[in-house]
């Protein structure tokens, strides 16, 4: 989140006068107890976000910095305010904005050049760049000569922008003053709604950020005017009964109790309004107010995390309740498409880009309780939250190991590899699978590769081959405990560890603590080598079965034998026609489907048409071309209902896959039950 104006007067005074109190701080900048203490807050996130310890204050109301603080900022005195009077031309493209928005009278060039103190040249360059800017909002500028310049598009696009323009401006420099100006607006006006605003609190039992105090008057002010002129909102799926039992709701209705009558879907859209604002504190949250498994999809999303990042945070439950205070307005912005089109990840340091990326691999659960993809900045200001968190109690993933897999042998190959690895090796951080193309142009540091052929990097590389047999594994771990180490760490005994932890503390759930120590500490044993044991796991021979294997001698192409070869799962509902489309479509797209010299697995996305787990296998004697380099015999089609259900089969597969003597068994087979006998001998383990 970016500094406001005075958030940087504040942190200025204090890097030039670090013996001022917290009494003086307010006195000289006219600020209330609240007002100082949330620019703290907010100085303080800006700081770890910077990787700079954050600035405590005293209980006699002095203020502890550390010198990195001074050394850093003193040196590029990032946050002397603005003195100089010309304005970007960022800067006038959203005045000129906020002009179109708000303007009761026609505007001309003429009004855009005078109001700016630019040239007609500069001005109609200035709309061009503004024109850029709306396209995000699927928005135009039209010019007529009966009505100058207008803005053109739907009205709930344009009252997103409103709010997010709005926002922007007043944390300019004296951007207050200048959005007062050019959509005058009158002092006497603003104050009235600020006192509305602070009475609804009280109602709500809540603080909004102050920054957003400051904002609403201005957001509901060019909201009303638009009303008035006739620019209704357009109908669209804001769910009244999930609005209008809210206390948001309620606060609407205070707001504009002396406003002349206002649509329902005005209300509900202002109600969207404060329902998406942030809030500094709560004094508590009712149980009306909680949205039904919010806090479990943030719960999960965190364990995901945690494993991900292979920490364990400190104090959970006071983060998961700072998530909630966050995530609750987030819920409303995410699901109508109410958060800003403009991504913070400029302000984030180069450790919490790689916590982002974690966070954002982390994110499913939320994404799945609110039915949308989370925007980016979003995940951004979550990202922040949990770093920042980070930082207070000590975490960091700044000295953890690295890792990335890379595998040219397709999606589910590469996922297998993730997946077996990541199990192998808990105390290392595994950032991605990636496609050798992809690995070319990967941008996040990291510290080793493992790929299943040589790859030229000046990062440490192992060799592991995409299926590892149990002594493979143990002589994986050895190798790679030998380089990174120097030795083998010693085993621990989690009897021992019980024991010791029984001595110093209370154990509620004494089996689940040493599950969970025998998954930390046992990296040798079989338990951290295998899929979780509560993990449903289906052997190969149950999925390929005799009623999912076609025999024929040719195809006429490589179309026409995965459509052949998918015709099983069709049949039985297993995938729609659309997968086998989709299939066709990444075959073309990534020749490395190819997991044998004979054998090809074609697959896409669950969501591309799955309805549950399967797979059906195509015997071709004389084979199909498959590219120039391929002729395949064997066409596997998988289909996977989840990232996981599959890849115990998948291993399964791909070590029948490295047998040149039961390929050709396969090639050469007169039935399908010859041919699902075979794969049940790879069905065992």
């Amino acid at each position: 989140m970016p500094l406001s104006e005075r958030d940087n007067k504040i942190l200025d005074e204090l890097i030039r006068n670090p013996g001022i109190t917290s009494m003086l701080l307010e006195q000289k900048h006219s600020l209330t107890r609240r007002q100082l203490g949330y620019s703290i807050n907010k100085i303080n996130d800006w700081l770890m976000s910077k990787n700079l310890p954050s600035i405590e204050r005293t209980r006699k109301g002095h203020f502890m910095i550390d010198q990195a603080v001074f050394t850093k900022l003193g040196a590029e005195d990032e946050t002397a305010p603005m003195e100089t009077a010309v304005l970007t031309s960022d800067q006038r493209m959203r005045f000129m904005i906020i002009m179109l928005l708000s303007s009761e009278d026609e505007l001309s060039l003429h009004h855009f050049t005078s109001e700016l103190d630019v040239s007609k040249n500069t001005a109609l360059k200035d709309l061009k760049e503004a024109q850029k800017f709306l396209d995000d909002y699927t928005l135009s500028i039209r010019y007529s000569r009966k009505y100058g310049y207008l803005l053109e598009g739907r009205e709930f696009q344009i009252r997103k922008l409103l709010m997010t323009i709005t926002y922007q401006i007043m944390f300019m420099h004296d951007g207050e003053k200048r959005l007062k100006e050019l959509a005058s607006i009158d002092d006497r006006e603003v104050a009235e709604y600020h006192d509305r605003i602070e009475n609804v609190e009280n109602k709500l039992n809540l603080k909004f950020t102050d920054e957003k105090l400051e904002t609403m008057p201005y957001v509901l002010i060019l909201i009303l005017r638009r009303i008035e002129k006739g620019h209704a909102i357009n109908l669209f799926s804001i769910e009244y009964e999930e609005l209008s039992h809210t206390k948001e709701y309620q606060a609407t209705e205070e707001i504009f109790c002396n406003a002349e009558a206002i649509p329902m879907e005005e209300r509900l859209f202002i109600t969207l309004h404060l329902l998406t604002t942030n809030v500094y504190s709560t004094e508590f949250q009712a149980e009306e107010d909680v949205i039904p498994n919010l806090m479990p999809a943030i719960d999960n999303m965190l364990r995901l995390f945690e494993k991900s990042a292979c920490i364990y945070l400190q104090d959970r439950n006071q983060l998961l309740d700072k998530l909630l205070q966050h995530v609750k307005p987030a819920y409303y912005r995410i699901k109508y498409q109410l958060s800003d089109t403009i991504s913070p990840q400029d302000l984030l340091s180069h450790e919490f880009k790689e916590l982002h990326h974690l966070v954002k691999r982390s994110i499913k659960p939320l994404a799945d309780l609110i039915g949308s993809r989370i925007p980016d900045n979003e995940i951004t200001y979550i990202t922040m939250l949990i770093g920042g968190w980070m930082k207070r109690h000590g975490e960091s993933i700044e000295k953890k190991i690295k890792a990335i897999v890379v595998c040219p042998q397709g999606v589910s190959v590469s996922r297998l590899m993730f997946n077996e690895l990541s199990e192998l090796f808990p105390e290392i951080v595994f950032l991605d699978s990636l496609s050798v193309r992809e690995f070319l142009k990967y941008e996040l540091n990291y510290d080793i590769v493992f790929a299943p052929t040589f790859l030229e990097t000046d990062k440490k590389l192992f060799i592991a081959k995409a299926f590892l047999g149990y002594e493979e594994r143990q002589r994986l771990r050895k190798q790679v405990m030998l380089e990174l180490h120097g030795y083998l760490p010693h085993d621990l005994n989690v009897e021992e560890l019980m024991a010791i932890i029984r001595s110093h503390a209370s154990i509620e759930n004494e089996s689940g603590l040493a599950e969970d120590l025998q998954w930390y500490v046992n990296r040798d044993d079989d338990l951290s080598i295998h899929q979780t044991p509560d993990r449903k796991t289906v052997n190969l021979d149950q999925l390929i079965t005799p009623g999912t294997i076609s025999l024929q001698n040719n195809a006429d192409s490589w179309e026409e034998a995965v459509r052949v070869s998918a015709q099983p799962l069709i049949e039985s509902s297993v995938i729609t026609p659309a997968y086998v489309e989709a299939m066709l479509y990444y075959s073309r797209e990534d020749p490395y489907i190819v997991i044998g010299p004979n054998m090809a697995i074609p697959h896409a996305s669950p969501e591309d048409g799955v309805n549950e787990i399967g797979m059906s296998l195509l015997r071709l004697r004389k084979g199909v071309k498959f590219s120039t380099d391929y002729n395949i015999h064997l066409i596997i089609v998988i289909a996977a209902a989840d990232k996981h259900q599959h890849l115990h089969a998948l291993m399964q597969l791909m070590k029948l896959a490295g047998s040149e003597k039961d390929r050709n068994r396969m090639i050469y087979a007169t039935s399908a039950e010859e041919i699902h006998d075979i794969i049940q001998s790879y069905s065992t383990d």
